[in-house]
């Protein structure tokens, strides 16, 4: 399987894009501009927009709209841009993926399109990457291309930010913008958003330059818990915590099945960090052989330190049983409660 990065998706673009690329990965925010720099290549022209972007939703979506998007042939102009969004491959039955990719297989007998499928950071499950895909994956770019969009570090989050300050005509300190990714979190959209809202605040006092106390008073702090967070809660035995968390996943509407997935995941990098590091192999051996961050390593290694032993690998037991009995039974999120109180 040939998966390719955001940079080479963005090169291809501007000398010869391929038929048909799947997006997937953490950051939604790039796939949404990556979107949005195909649009601006394939349809210049807002006078033949209408007739040469072809936008599909899964809230209606079936195969056959696919095919009838790909056909029709552009019009004034080389290639015709079709995006289709919203589908989340994690609960779609394999039926319905044979489906998808019969239609999709006729990709390359209209060749005169660029498609673009984009699978949310949630919706679709990518396996073990490089080694081990998922199967979904794997089918999928049978007939795509598949385009991984990763999380970005808080360095290079707080370079983005930076320049995001100077696209609003407003300066910001280095030390801000990287307090600003602690402060507001790392998600891109909504990074995007208080930027935006500080930088009217600021140019709205009559000053160029955003400051600490302004981000304090204007921006909204991040209360987003994430997986690693989760799992934590559950190794260290703080109940109460991971039922806050867990009341978190509520609220966004995160698919129970979703929330164990991403914490086994968790749970089984960390088991394999911990095998690597007792094995000798220093931090930043082990981050460069599982391919994460050297700090995520520190993080599991300091979370592993505090744990009793066997405790990890009950955890993984307990998480997996609650899996497989949430997948056969739609217990919805009780048997996450359940965990929590027998973990």
């Amino acid at each position: 399987m040939n998966i390719i990065k955001e940079a080479d998706f963005r090169r291809e673009l501007k000398s010869s894009p391929r038929a048909g690329y799947l997006f997937f990965g953490e950051e939604d925010y790039l796939k949404s501009f990556a979107v949005r720099s195909a649009r601006e290549v394939v349809c210049p022209d807002p006078t033949f927009a209408f007739f040469n972007e072809m936008r599909l939703d899964a809230t209606d979506f079936e195969p056959q709209k696919l095919l009838d998007a790909l056909m029709p042939m552009p019009m004034m102009a080389d290639r015709k841009l079709v995006t289709l969004t919203g589908l989340n491959f994690t609960s779609m039955r394999q039926g319905e993926l044979d489906d998808l990719c019969a239609a999709l297989a006729a990709v390359d007998d209209y060749d005169y399109n660029l498609l673009i499928v984009v699978a949310a950071a949630d919706c679709l499950d990518p396996g073990y990457l490089p080694k081990r895909p998922s199967a979904t994956l794997s089918k999928l770019s049978e007939h795509l291309t598949p385009v991984q969009f990763d999380r970005s570090t808080p360095a290079k989050l707080a370079a983005w930010v930076g320049r995001h300050f100077a696209h609003n005509g407003v300066t910001a300190s280095p030390t801000l913008c990287a307090s600003m990714v602690d402060y507001c979190g790392r998600n891109m959209f909504s990074l995007s958003g208080e930027v935006d809202k500080l930088s009217f605040y600021t140019l709205s006092k009559g000053k160029t330059e955003a400051t600490d106390e302004d981000m304090r008073l204007v921006c909204v702090p991040a209360t987003e818990y994430d997986a690693f967070a989760f799992a934590n809660a559950l190794m260290e035995d703080r109940r109460e915590a991971a039922l806050s968390i867990l009341a978190d996943y509520k609220f966004r509407r995160v698919d129970p099945i979703i929330i164990l997935s991403d914490v086994i995941r968790v749970f089984c990098d960390m088991e394999a960090v911990y095998s690597l590091f007792k094995g000798g192999l220093p931090a930043p051996e082990i981050a460069s052989q599982m391919k994460i961050h050297e700090f995520r390593v520190g993080l599991y290694l300091k979370s592993l330190d505090r744990t009793p032993d066997g405790r990890l690998r009950r955890a993984i037991d307990a998480c997996v049983a609650a899996d497989a009995s949430l997948k056969l039974s739609p217990q919805g999120y009780t048997a996450i409660e359940r965990l929590i109180c027998s973990v």
